[in-house]
């Protein structure tokens, strides 16, 4: 949230609507990813994205209010901390986009859940936050719950199920990491740079890994301009949420995610890996909203 912009106070209720719309998009952005996947790779698809994503860049930026009362200002302190920032974001797009290729809908989408799990561990490193065992104990249950999906031993067990969770823990780190740039930088425009230097970054992987494929058809061009719109579609009304109410008021309700992409998966792909997530999808459920619940108690403390 902006430094200066207090939350709204009657507004929790519009802001848990919005995020959920916002969730929706995000899955529907997968969707598009996972349907594009058989004939382009996750690294161009990656950089579609990115492109895609400055445009709510910039429309975030240019509604901040405490921007505009900063004087509009665009130069920064900690230009490789934010450049670090967008190459991780470029990394972890690699990582989930191939897995939705490789694994079923909701099982990619259940595993990617765990960033909650990995931000609480990497806030204990970075941050030097103290956490209590109560806090550690739903870190280890969501992670306990985590592997249950993922399915070692399981005859459908495959590598590509680290994807997700690496994806994970690199979101988390950027997420992490964004409460180390100097509070006087507005969110905003952060976000803007973080996303320029994600286009960077994932147009040099996918030159790298090969270049970019020949777009087959008007057809597929549309469906690369709904993905990234979707995306950042997706990414506006998370951060509208966000500079309306506390994002403790949020987390809970992030993990309706989890059916929305069964059912997603189920309707479109005709996946139903039931077995693959349950119990497991309940215990990353029960550790995140634990992990919250128990901090916005002490917050309250």
């Amino acid at each position: 949230m902006p430094k200066g912009r207090a939350p709204g106070t009657g507004s929790a209720g519009a802001a848990i609507a919005i995020s959920l719309v916002s969730l929706v998009f995000f899955d529907l952005m997968g969707l598009m990813i996972k349907r594009l996947s058989t004939d382009y790779s996750a690294a161009e698809l990656s950089a579609y994205r990115n492109l895609f994503g400055m445009i709510p860049g910039v429309i975030v930026l240019w509604s901040s209010r405490s921007w505009h009362r900063a004087g509009r200002q665009l130069r920064v302190r900690q230009w490789g901390l934010i450049c670090g920032r967008g190459l991780i974001v470029a990394l972890a797009q690699l990582m989930f986009y191939l897995s939705l290729g490789l694994l079923p809908f909701a099982s990619a989408t259940t595993i990617s859940y765990s960033g909650g799990l990995f931000m609480k561990a990497f806030a204990v490193i970075l941050l030097r936050e103290r956490v209590g065992p109560i806090r550690w104990t739903a870190v280890v249950v969501g992670f306990i719950g985590v592997i249950m999906v993922m399915g070692p031993g399981r005859e459908t067990f495959t590598l590509a199920s680290a994807l997700p969770l690496a994806a994970a823990a690199l979101y988390a780190l950027t997420g992490v990491t964004a409460r180390l740039i100097d509070e006087d930088v507005p969110s905003a425009l952060v976000n803007l740079y973080s996303t320029g230097f994600a286009v960077i970054g994932s147009l040099a992987i996918a030159l790298f890994l090969g270049g970019f494929s020949p777009v087959q058809s008007a057809s597929d061009l549309v469906w690369i301009a709904a993905m990234g719109s979707s995306g950042g579609i997706a990414v506006l009304l998370l951060i509208i949420s966000f500079r309306m109410t506390e994002q403790s008021n949020l987390a809970p309700f992030s993990f309706f995610g989890i059916p929305m992409a069964f059912v997603f998966g189920w309707v479109f792909f005709d996946e139903a890996p039931i077995e693959d997530l349950f119990p497991g999808a309940l215990l990353i459920v029960f550790g995140g909203l634990l992990v919250v619940l128990r901090g916005r108690q002490r917050d309250i403390a």
